[in-house]
């Protein structure tokens, strides 16, 4: 990397980055490692992992020009940040089974931060860029830390059909797009905390449900190519008719 951003005999584009142009790759190699291993493809994987550790070397080389910081560093600081968050392996504390060592490790994290900087409120440090849904859980699990949550999952469902009768209700007096983003909005984070009550993962389940509405639909394409005939050409109820047989065959 070091060569590739040499002033003189390194690559044009390659010299030509910044992070902020980084960036958008870091995540789509992220975001390709996390598929290689829904794919259960390891040889895909491990392609995938040297792709996003290039990402790292690449922020890291760019921090080295400015005199910031170095690989060995970044190296460095992980390997401290473990030893600091895992004190009943590295010390001599004791926890009782994930749930409470994940209650430590979260404690041990905002004394980072506090360390760090004065916080201003229990939400700093979740980041803006996170995926929506990741980020509606984030906000969600930190309000809980300070006693702003349900106890249970049945008051979220309650306010899931408070915030969907609200946006019904936007609609019928054909409020403009910004009232309606508003109440969507509204439902998918109500939403999603009602999967976090539930523990389950709302990025995970929204994502396994567009597999399953992308396997559906191409299966009523496939029919439909079957009978000599395109989506355009069909109705509606022919179309519902074949995705309730790629439903039924599931």
């Amino acid at each position: 990397m070091a060569w590739l951003r040499h002033p003189v005999h390194g690559c044009p584009w390659d010299l030509k980055q910044d992070f902020a142009s980084i960036a958008p790759y870091t995540l789509e190699e992220a975001y390709e490692v996390a598929d290689a291993i829904r794919r259960g493809d390891r040889s895909d994987l491990r392609e995938e992992l040297g792709d996003l550790l290039l990402q790292v070397v690449y922020h890291a080389r760019m921090a080295e020009e400015e005199g910031a910081f170095a690989f060995r560093d970044v190296a460095q600081a992980i390997a401290d940040k473990m030893v600091n968050r895992h004190p009943h392996v590295f010390g001599d504390a004791h926890v009782e089974g994930d749930e409470h060592q994940s209650g430590v490790w979260e404690q041990i994290k905002a004394q980072e931060r506090g360390a760090r900087q004065a916080a201003t409120s229990v939400l700093d440090g979740v980041a803006l860029a996170l995926p929506s849904l990741v980020r509606a859980e984030k906000l969600q699990k930190r309000a809980a830390r300070v006693g702003f949550d349900w106890g249970a999952a049945g008051p979220v469902i309650d306010k899931i059909e408070e915030e969907i009768d609200e946006l019904r209700a936007e609609v019928a007096a054909k409020a403009p797009a910004a009232r309606l983003q508003d109440e969507i909005g509204d439902v998918l984070f109500a939403v999603a905390n009602l999967a976090r009550h539930l523990k389950i993962d709302p990025e995970a389940a929204l994502r396994a449900t567009n597999e399953k509405f992308d396997r559906r639909f191409r299966h009523v394409e496939r029919r439909l190519h079957e009978a000599g005939r395109s989506p355009e050409q069909a109705s509606l109820g022919e179309m519902e008719a074949l995705w309730q047989e790629a439903k039924a065959t599931e």
